[in-house]
């Protein structure tokens, strides 16, 4: 009964599963320009403390309360929510997934400016990057370009072998708004696909919670 009271009460649609750096922060506006907005991402975190207070206690082994912890969202993509994708996949069976895609390479080049740069001046060992991030997506070793690009890949993998292809949408960068209005079955607005959150405007704003 607990199920379906919780199941009752779904208000997410839309489930990214794609690393941090594949474009997920233009699909965050993407997907609110769509109408599957507020759209949970880390954006979200960096700016609430109470949203930073829920997922630094599930990334260090609270139980989730997905209701909880995504109330009054109506997708999420990106990390914290991108690590744990698979309970969410479960917990939201009609929700569509957004695997988010680039090349493992071109994954690494901006992700290594980045998020590495960012992680290697936390002084925060408690924050999301440090205990989520670093720790369980990249098993300590976020630097290590080889060990990165292969938890990158067997994500990937994980995410064709887990989602129905169906319910799945592989959106890679400079796919636009065809394939994702199509998945989401709603018309293609009438402006550009957004471009947002390049490797420069990430290092002067980004802080990793």
């Amino acid at each position: 009964m607990r199920i379906e009271w919780e199941r009752a009460e779904m208000s997410i649609k839309v489930i990214g599963t794609g690393f941090g750096r594949t474009g997920t922060d233009s699909m965050r506006e993407a997907l609110a320009i769509l109408g599957f907005g507020p759209c949970h991402h880390m954006h979200e975190v960096m700016g609430n403390e109470e949203q930073k207070r829920m997922w630094r206690a599930l990334a260090q082994g609270a139980a989730p309360d997905w209701n909880q912890l995504l109330s009054g969202y109506a997708s999420c993509l990106d990390w914290p929510s991108a690590y744990y994708w698979r309970e969410l996949i479960e917990f939201y069976p009609d929700a569509r997934v957004i695997l988010t895609y680039r090349s493992a390479e071109s994954w690494w080049e901006s992700f290594e400016k980045t998020i590495v740069a960012a992680l290697k001046q936390s002084v925060d060992q408690e924050s999301l990057g440090v205990t989520l991030i670093a720790r369980q997506v990249f098993g300590g070793r976020p630097g290590d370009r080889a060990h990165a690009i292969a938890c990158y890949e067997a994500n990937v993998r994980a995410v064709y072998a887990r989602v129905a292809p169906e319910r799945l949408l592989v959106h890679a960068l400079g796919d636009g708004w065809e394939p994702l209005c199509s998945h989401l079955g709603v018309a293609i607005p009438d402006q550009d696909y957004p471009n947002r959150n390049a490797a420069e405007s990430f290092r002067s704003r980004f802080s990793l919670n």
